[in-house]
């Protein structure tokens, strides 16, 4: 996101951040400027490992950019935090099930 950076404990994945903030460093789309997680609190996305998710996936849940977050998030492999509204595991679930999609078209 391009609003307010934040300084925060460190997750595996590097410095803290919200996802948005961690895309825009990335990928000048400028996706970022419309989500909803724009300002909020870091931490919401990156719960501790067995902690709730449920607060970050609200902010997700309405957000006009959800489906480009959750997409720059599979096609970087991003691998910690909450992206386009699903945990990491959700992602992994994900990219499995459209790999399987994609061999069947091919098979």
């Amino acid at each position: 996101m391009s609003g307010s950076t934040h300084a925060g404990a460190s997750h595996a994945g590097g410095s803290q951040s919200t996802p948005a903030e961690q895309a825009e460093s990335v990928d000048a789309k400028n996706w970022q400027d419309e989500a909803n997680c724009l300002g909020v609190d870091p931490d919401l996305f990156f719960p501790e490992r067995g902690a709730s998710t449920r607060e970050a996936k609200e902010v997700c849940r309405g957000c006009v950019v959800r489906l480009e977050c959750l997409e720059y998030a599979l096609s970087n492999g991003e691998k910690f935090g909450i992206w386009g509204g699903l945990s990491e595991r959700e992602r992994r679930r994900l990219r499995r099930q459209r790999a399987l999609a994609a061999r069947k078209v091919t098979a």
